[in-house]
């Protein structure tokens, strides 16, 4: 089952809070990876319910003011955050998302939620001194806090733009799956059959 920020559910909850590329930008929402992911969750019968949060233009100083009505509201089992390409785009110190993504994961936790940090990187015409810090942010974040992380959303469909939209940023309804395959890897072991009711 798939909610918007807002929604009522029973089921144990896997928030996704990201920007827009976690938002199906551009194409029709039911297209997106979160929703792929929880057609995946039906299908092997993982009683989970999908809280999307993502918020297009969303950079992690948004989301790190946005993040704890959003536990608040829905107590999710498991965090996935997929924020800073946008703190990326608009060159905004590494160090700055470092430290707000930092303090989102432990939000976050010490609301009893597990974590999943994404991972983005940037085009080459960034600089390579500012793409390598910034990339860096994220093994170092998901180290320091000990939480999974999944390398590089865009694994496997980056610089083929036959997968993207006309902006040159936001992948079409075809690499979806692809977005979803890669959070899948590190997400599929995080997810106890039993929605977790038996640790809460």
């Amino acid at each position: 089952m798939l909610l918007l920020a807002g929604g009522v559910h029973a089921e144990p909850a896997i928030l996704v809070f990201g920007d827009s590329l976690s938002a199906a930008y551009g194409i029709p929402r039911e297209s997106g990876w979160v929703q792929l992911m929880a057609r995946r969750l039906e299908e092997q019968r993982l009683p989970y319910t999908v809280v999307n949060a993502s918020v297009s233009g969303e950079t992690t100083a948004g989301g790190l003011t946005r993040l704890p009505g959003v536990l608040a509201a829905h107590r999710p089992i498991l965090t996935i955050l997929a924020l800073g390409a946008n703190d990326g785009l608009r060159g905004l110190p590494p160090r700055h998302m470092a430290r707000n993504l930092e303090a989102m994961v432990e939000q976050a936790k010490k609301r009893g939620s597990q974590v999943l940090l994404v991972g983005m990187r940037l085009p080459p015409n960034y600089g390579t001194a500012y793409a390598g810090k910034f990339q860096s942010v994220f093994s170092e974040v998901a180290k320091a806090e000990r939480v999974r992380l999944v390398p590089f959303l865009l694994e496997g469909i980056a610089g083929n733009m036959a997968f993207f939209q006309a902006d040159g940023l936001h992948p079409d309804a075809r690499a979806q799956a692809v977005l979803l395959d890669n959070v899948w890897r590190e997400l599929a072991p995080m997810l106890p059959r039993d929605g977790g009711r038996a640790r809460r």
